[in-house]
This record gives C-alpha cells, structure tokens and sequence, in this order.
C-alpha cells in the first residue's frame, strides 16, 4: 500500500484534456468538482498548489473562436485573454468553499537563477502561510523559447522542487503508463511502479506520432525524471474525476508511481 497520509505539501497538475472539453470549451462541471476536492484536502492540514492548462482553451471561447492557433504570437494573444478568465472561474468556484487562490505565472528562469528562485520559494511559502491556493501557470505572453518551461508537466515538477513538495500528482486523460499504447492493442499493461527511468521505460513513453506521444507521455517521463532526482514521488492519473486526487493520498494503488529507490521515506 501507498503510504502518503503523511504528505504536506502536494502539487496537483491539470492539463488542458482535464479542464476542457474535446470542443475546446471548458468543462465547468470537472473544474467545480476539482475545486471541491483541493479545498477538502487543503481542509485536511495540507499545503496545495495547483499547476493548470486552459489559458489559451479560455481565450479560445471568450473570442468565439475554435481554431486551434498554432504561432507562437497566436498563443500568447490568446493566452493573455483567456488568462484572466480562468482566473476568475477558479476565484469563484474555490471561493465557494472558502478558499483563498493566487495567481503565480513563473517563467523557465526562475529556476536558472538562484535569486528569482528563492523569491518565488518565499512567495510560496507565504501564500502558504495566508491559506492561500496558488494557481501556477506558465507566463506565455513573456516566455520566448529560451524561458519556456515547454510544458506545463515539467512545469509541475519544478515547482514540485521549488516547494520541496512531498508529492506531485499529474491528472491526464489515460490511466498512467502502459507497456504499450492501450488504444491500440488490448494486451496493454498498467505499470503500476517506476523506480529509475532507462531506455525501457524512454521507448514505451512513446516516439513521433504515438498516440501515447500525442497524448504528452514523454513530457510526463521528464516531470518524473526532475521530480525523482529531487526524492519527489510522482503520480500519473486519469483526471476525469477529479475525486481521484482524495483516493491517491489515502493510497489507493492508481495510476503510475515514479519513485527513485534511493528515496527516503517522506
């Protein structure tokens, strides 16, 4: 059994499979039941943040529009709209049950630079301290190549180090890592436990056109390489229902665990 009764610090990643639907539009009724679920454990005594997509999904929308913009100047438009209608639905949702959030949009130097990472751990910290969710996404509109975190799974692990967090859970759209691509043949198998990441575990992450691929399974893998090396146990889940999160923390066996042996116990 999965021992995390003792966790403190959990950083949960949603990304934008989660919190829209395959329209594009955001799925209100998954976001809600999210918001109750991190409220409930931030009632229990634990520190939460949360990393999520569906800035440029929430642009999308409020313009009417259901292209999928592929330039980077596209994006950030759409992201500098949509960023601050996210941030009101996760305000109103996580006020319903009482529950303070804060904006924190971080760029990739903030862990390059010694200083501008120990501000941003001194404003977790303090957040922490006031009760406070904070709501993490990438600052997409500042964020040339050489200050992009290209992803927000690896995103979510470095905050996971930044915090010192004692688990990050990532909710996907799939169950976890299989030994191979379950949409595609039935004999696929959950890997229930990773304890080192070698070529083994790099080859059925998924290659080039892999609908596991499509799907972020490799960035997944190097969330989980960062999250390791630091003695951070990683969680990949099905986000469909976001209750999953309460069931993972009483340690339920779900979804994939990345575990470095060398890890002390937590």
């Amino acid at each position: 059994m999965r021992d995390f009764g003792n966790v403190k610090k959990v950083v949960v990643k949603v990304g934008t499979s989660t919190v829209t639907y395959p329209t594009g539009k955001l799925n209100l009724s998954r976001l809600e039941k999210l918001a109750r679920v991190l409220s409930d454990i931030k009632n229990e005594g634990r520190d939460v943040v949360l990393v999520t997509s569906g800035a440029v999904a929430s642009g999308l929308g409020r313009l009417g529009l259901t292209k999928n913009h592929k330039t980077t100047q596209e994006k950030q438009a759409l992201a500098a709209i949509g960023q601050g209608i996210l941030m009101q639905i996760y305000e109103k949702l996580f006020g319903e049950y009482g529950v303070v959030v804060a904006q924190v949009l971080l760029t990739k130097d903030v862990v390059d630079e010694e200083k501008k990472m120990l501000n941003v751990k001194n404003t977790f910290e303090y957040l922490f301290k006031y009760g406070a969710i904070p709501i993490v996404n990438e600052n997409d509109v500042v964020a040339i190549e050489e200050l992009e975190f290209g992803d927000n799974d690896t995103l979510s692990a470095y905050v996971a180090t930044i915090i010192d967090a004692d688990l990050l859970i990532i909710l996907s759209d799939i169950d976890g890592l299989y030994s191979c691509d379950p949409r595609l043949d039935k004999n696929a198998q959950l890997i229930k436990e990773v304890f080192e990441i070698d070529s083994y575990i790099e080859s059925i992450a998924g290659g080039a056109g892999t609908v596991n691929s499509t799907g972020g399974m490799q960035t997944k893998i190097e969330a989980a390489k960062i999250a390791m090396q630091h003695g951070i146990p990683m969680v990949i889940a099905n986000g469909e229902n976001p209750s999953i999160v309460k069931e993972i923390l009483e340690g339920k066996e779900i979804g994939t665990l990345f575990v470095s042996k060398n890890t002390v116990s937590r």
